[in-house]
């Protein structure tokens, strides 16, 4: 895979957008193309290091309204706009079948993502998610400081609180606190907006796609009980605990969670029982 991703900035259904894509280099037809969703107030260059582990297919990603390099929104959006212009994204590059994945607030999105365009997503892995507004809400402590905007323009003020935030091993903080750009006020406001009232629990027992579910243990934003909500909710779906894991595994723990990914991902698909779905 190229270490440098393709840049591009560009309209997508009436929003601009800032879009990067990994392009692997020497290409497996076995391996679908991966679209990634971001956590909130996330940009882009968050993914890099998971993007440079991940070898044999391309990944694309984008920064929503007033995130990273895309300019601030002028109106608010759900979900569903977001995942359309996923889907727009993926047929200007002229890709097929896709995986998904999702971290976080973006775990939401690919869950989104996944059930609206069942037919065209194969397999889904959601890190350090859950349903929505049905969720186990995670500690006091950590939801506080993430409130607070410090933890973005100030990464003095992260590394200290790093723990807290987050749980679990800080291993990569100071590489993760590096690569942030703060997102717009409007941005983030919006990004917060977007999920008031969203859940996808009801849709979750008729998931088409193949579904593999990240949990930290010690996540102190989303306890590992919305892991298991996910798990039992969407069905044939497999849940892989983290052990030291906090909000941040993807990051603290890059290696080992690439490898269960990678693993996953290459598996091949259950093309009969997807069909029945």
């Amino acid at each position: 895979m190229s270490l440098e991703p393709e840049w591009s900035t560009r309209r997508v259904d009436g929003r601009m957008v800032r879009i990067a894509r990994w392009i692997a280099r020497d290409p497996d037809p076995a391996e679908r193309p991966l679209i990634f969703f971001n956590g909130i107030g996330a940009n882009i260059e968050l993914i890099t290091p998971f993007a440079e582990r991940m070898a044999g297919r391309d990944i694309v990603t984008f920064d929503m309204p007033g995130i990273g390099g895309s300019p601030a929104p002028t109106w608010p959006y759900r979900p569903w706009m977001m995942a359309r212009i996923a889907n727009r994204i993926l047929d200007d590059f002229g890709y097929g079948p896709v995986d998904a994945m999702g971290v976080s607030w973006g775990g939401a999105m690919a869950q989104q993502f996944a059930l609206q365009y069942g037919q065209r997503v194969e397999r889904l892995v959601l890190a350090a998610t859950s349903a929505g507004m049905l969720m186990v809400p995670g500690k006091l402590s950590a939801l506080t400081k993430m409130a607070d905007p410090r933890r973005y323009v100030d990464p003095t003020y992260l590394l200290r609180n790093f723990q807290t935030l987050y749980g679990g091993s800080t291993e990569g903080a100071d590489g993760h606190a590096a690569r942030i750009t703060p997102p717009s006020s409007v941005g983030y406001f919006y990004q917060l907006m977007a999920m008031m009232g969203w859940t996808s629990a009801p849709f979750l027992p008729f998931m088409n796609a193949e579904t593999l579910i990240l949990m930290g243990d010690r996540d102190s934003i989303v306890p590992l009980a919305n892991g298991k909500i996910l798990n039992t909710l969407i069905p044939g779906s497999r849940l892989e605990v983290i052990e030291d894991g906090g909000h941040l595994f993807m990051v603290a723990q890059a290696d080992k969670v690439v490898g269960i990914i990678e693993e996953f991902l290459d598996m091949p698909v259950d093309r009969k029982a997807k069909k029945a779905a």
